[in-house]
């Protein structure tokens, strides 16, 4: 079980992504928050894709840290427990159930 972060460049709209995650099968849902927010604890019962589009991210998982800015693509094997913290400019996110 695991994390894996592969590093983008922004995505110039929220219809580019939309589609670019629609074209690989994915059904992207849109989520956000603010500066400094987190999120607890917890894990999936699946593979979870997700992709900062704007601001930044801070997974925090058994193996370590994992910074995410706008563009990046997270891939959390399903099982991996993990907590976040968004960073100072808020995050807006898409993922989606693989």
């Amino acid at each position: 079980m695991g994390a894996k972060v592969t590093p983008g460049a922004p995505h110039a709209s929220r219809e580019s992504l939309q589609r670019e995650m629609s074209d690989t099968g994915l059904s992207p849902t849109w989520w956000s928050n603010g500066p400094g927010d987190t999120y607890g604890a917890h894990e999936h019962g699946y593979h979870k894709v997700l992709y900062c589009f704007t601001g930044s991210i801070v997974f925090h998982t058994d193996e370590g840290d994992i910074a995410m800015k706008a563009g990046d693509r997270l891939d959390l094997d399903e099982g991996t427990r993990h907590s976040a913290t968004v960073g100072p400019e808020g995050v807006v996110c898409a993922e989606s159930p693989r």
